[in-house]
């Protein structure tokens, strides 16, 4: 069913201005790369993430997801949560909320990743629909859809999987 794999960009995506990226370009499976641009999350006031020691994870038709270092996370406002889902490429996942919402997961990660994304095993991420993401000085947009954790920033172009009739890619 996926027709697209980053080797040609479709008719319909967004061609990049200087400096941008187009989401088509990127390859799938996904890869993930080292960043060392600024990362942070906040709960309002609360800082959760600060750090230039992330992973990019980027895969066809989808915005960049960061995954930053564990030992990077203040983890006082976060809990554990329930539920479980399972990425092809990474493999089961697990979740934390906000203390203050334990009901809505915030962040999620890869205890025991699949051996192509090893990488990520001590590294978690966040929705940015849910906490504020922010890069390089950058508030993140969150991608569309309910289950997607893709970071939108202004030097990444679409349109991306999540939209309104994206269910066919």
């Amino acid at each position: 069913m996926w027709n697209y794999r980053g080797i040609e960009r479709p008719a319909f995506a967004v061609v990049p201005e200087p400096g941008q990226e187009s989401v088509w370009d990127y390859p799938r499976p996904p890869i993930a790369t080292r960043c060392s641009r600024l990362v942070e999350v906040r709960d309002g006031d609360t800082v959760i993430v600060r750090t230039t020691k992330s992973y990019r994870l980027m895969e066809t038709a989808s915005p960049p997801t960061f995954y930053v270092p564990l030992e990077d996370v203040n983890w006082n406002p976060l809990v554990e949560s329930l539920g479980s889902s399972v990425c092809e490429w990474k493999g089961a996942a697990r979740y934390w909320a906000l203390r203050s919402n334990p009901d809505i997961p915030v962040a999620w990660a890869y205890p025991r990743p699949r051996a192509r994304f090893d990488k990520l095993k001590d590294y978690v991420s966040f929705y940015p629909g849910r906490v504020e993401c922010i890069v390089d000085g950058e508030r993140v947009l969150p991608q569309p859809g309910r289950f997607y954790g893709g970071w939108i920033t202004s030097d990444v172009v679409g349109p991306f999987k999540g939209e309104p009739g994206t269910g066919h890619w």
